[in-house]
């Protein structure tokens, strides 16, 4: 299996993010890639596709806030990260803001997202990771790993949060279906819901989305990504959402699995885009399931065997000691 990642996504480094009411040591840090490329070995690097694929799924005002969020701040004379402290929770509107803090919240949901100075080209070159893992799909590769970081999952057509900036996974579908892949299937197993994804394709009829998580009622990102939210318009019954509560272990977690893939399986996809993240194990510092390591591999099995071309896109996963072999276990699965 080739895997692709790109050393600027080193780049990425803030210093803090607010959780649960205080600054803590930012948990999404560079630490993660060298655990994982421990683990996996040799990469190839990723081709430079430019900003047009990033352009068919993120907004322009948004793609060009991010390229200049953190000199905007520091110009404005502010120490540290990027960080927002307001949001429109009603009236979002597209309205021209020149001051940095209000963009931030224009196009921000959390706090725990800030910018730094390599943000930009960190995300930038995790989304060539993603096109670059699609490439080898669509050029008749099986499956391809894109060590993607940051994450990107949580991030929609023009908002940030959750440690996502730009949306690899979704980027990736778009690719295929900008190829001539008529039916893209997008099978999201972290532990987060990626709200962000969904939040793309929920009008859509030709990506399928089917997310396996923790309850909103009790995890994080709490307003997405609850069973009754099954697509609206064109995209109704293309959505599916499989919610599990706090300490779910291997037996549940293949259940709900084997009723996504069975729904992916109805939609009859061309190519199937996994967004992984490695937070379902029990160690996860910020996460609530019990999935061993032992258990990633009879996952990935379990996705292998449905038989479709397969770009894995990595998304969480922050118990870092253990991080390398998780995903070395997935891997193996395939």
């Amino acid at each position: 299996m080739r895997i692709f990642h790109s050393p600027h996504q080193r780049l990425h480094a803030p210093e803090k993010e607010l959780h649960n009411g205080a600054f803590v040591p930012f948990a999404e840090h560079p630490g993660r890639v060298d655990a994982i490329l421990a683990a996996v070995g040799p990469t190839d690097v990723p081709a430079d596709h430019g900003e047009d694929p990033i352009l068919r799924v993120h907004s322009r005002a948004y793609v060009d806030f991010l390229k200049t969020a953190f000199e905007d701040w520091r110009a404005a004379g502010r120490p540290g990260d990027a960080a927002g402290y307001v949001w429109p929770v009603v009236g979002r509107r597209p309205l021209k803001l020149s001051r940095i803090d209000a963009r931030l919240g224009q196009y921000s949901y959390d706090a725990s997202t800030p910018i730094g100075s390599g943000t930009w080209d960190a995300t930038y070159w995790s989304a060539q990771a993603a096109l670059s893992g699609m490439d080898a799909i669509l050029g008749g590769e099986r499956s391809a790993f894109a060590l993607c970081r940051p994450p990107g999952h949580h991030a929609g057509a023009d908002y940030m949060g959750g440690y996502c900036y730009l949306n690899a996974a979704a980027i990736a579908a778009e690719a295929a279906i900008s190829a001539g892949r008529k039916r893209v299937a997008i099978l999201d197993i972290d532990y987060h819901h990626g709200n962000g994804t969904q939040d793309i394709f929920l009008t859509r009829g030709d990506v399928f989305f089917a997310s396996i998580h923790a309850d909103p009622r009790t995890d994080y990102p709490f307003y997405w990504g609850h069973a009754d939210e099954t697509g609206i318009g064109g995209g109704e019954g293309t959505n599916l959402n499989l919610p599990l509560p706090q300490g779910t272990s291997i037996a549940p977690f293949e259940a709900a699995l084997d009723r996504a893939l069975g729904a992916i399986a109805r939609f009859d996809a061309d190519v199937l885009v996994c967004s992984f993240g490695a937070d379902t194990f029990a160690g996860d510092p910020i996460s609530f399931f019990e999935l061993r390591t032992e258990d990633y591999g009879p996952i990935a099995r379990r996705i292998a065997a449905a038989g479709l071309p397969t770009l894995i896109v990595m998304e969480g996963g922050y118990a870092v000691d253990a991080l390398g072999a998780n995903v070395s276990s997935f891997l193996s699965g395939f």
